[in-house]
């Protein structure tokens, strides 16, 4: 009898699924430095091996999904570091082989599977590295912002992904972008904004934001992250009731940035029971961002009994 292994779109109808945790935050902590325009994606060209243990830490920690690290891996951004096209997709595509072997290194060592990747492909203002990503508005039109990002899917969805992660969207004309600029590709996608209150980072009601991916065939999930853990508790009901569609969550662990002091402060608000009220409203895929480490995500997969 063959085996097939479930899809990412079928694990989320049978139940909750975890996915990882800051990739960032697990570089820095392994001493990695990360003040670059590029980002975690330097590291795709420099250290490899760095970004493929951060991914297997998640995954030894009970994460079912890996995020890549191509958030902010652009054709125009590896250009201003001399690096040319052709290079530029070999790294893309390499970010997907890293997240894929780490999955593989995960099984060998017991880890329970399916294990999943989903590439990222963040916002257009990650690539200007000038704090845009959290605000919108760029003064770009929706064709304008499809162009942008139409390319870099192909190459990350050529590369064999189970899902493509438009995360980190500030703005529901970008979202329009992204949703036209998956389509066609063969691989699904879920689409995540990032917000303050009850509005997308540029101001937009979340309702409407969310209304753009309810007849998207292509968005196997909807929801939000890198956001205070509270936005979450607002957004997870309403990308529910909108779009009736599995909920992706995964936010900050609700700590500060004090500049000044140059330290975070404050005590980390994503906690065990905020996440079962997530699933209660209608989370399926979740997981954290900023501040949110492997130990956290080992809390979370053991609370969802995952």
């Amino acid at each position: 009898m063959v085996s097939t292994v479930p899809t990412l779109a079928d694990a989320l109808a049978a139940g909750p699924v975890v996915l990882d945790g800051g990739l960032s935050n697990q570089l820095e902590s392994a001493g990695h430095d990360l003040s670059d325009e590029l980002w975690s994606a330097r590291l795709l060209a420099e250290e490899p091996e760095a970004v493929l243990r951060a991914h297997l830490a998640y995954y030894e920690a009970g994460a079912r999904v890996a995020i890549t690290s191509s958030y902010q891996a652009t054709f125009e951004g590896f250009a201003r570091r001399g690096i040319g096209a052709e290079e530029a997709a070999e790294l893309l595509g390499r970010s997907v082989a890293l997240a894929r072997e780490a999955a593989g290194r995960a099984r060998a060592g017991g880890a329970p599977g399916p294990l999943y990747v989903a590439a990222s492909a963040g916002p257009y203002g990650a690539m200007l590295a000038d704090g845009s990503e959290y605000r919108g508005r760029y003064g770009l039109s929706v064709a304008e912002l499809e162009r942008f990002h139409r390319p870099r899917l192909e190459v990350l969805a050529a590369a064999g992904p189970d899902v493509l992660a438009l995360e980190t969207v500030p703005d529901a004309d970008e979202a329009r972008a992204l949703l036209r600029a998956v389509r066609g590709l063969g691989v699904p996608a879920y689409l995540s904004y990032s917000v303050a209150g009850g509005t997308t980072r540029a101001g937009q009601p979340l309702a409407e934001a969310f209304a753009l991916a309810a007849e998207a065939d292509e968005v196997i999930a909807v929801g939000v992250n890198c956001c205070a853990p509270d936005d979450a508790d607002r957004a997870v009901p309403l990308a529910a009731q909108v779009t009736g569609k599995p909920v992706v969550v995964y936010p900050n662990s609700g700590e500060r940035w004090d500049a000044e002091a140059r330290t975070w402060c404050g005590i980390p608000e994503f906690t065990a029971d905020r996440v079962a009220g997530w699933v209660a409203d209608g989370a399926r895929l979740i997981g954290g961002c900023c501040r949110v480490g492997p130990d956290a995500i080992a809390q979370l997969a053991a609370g969802l009994g995952r």
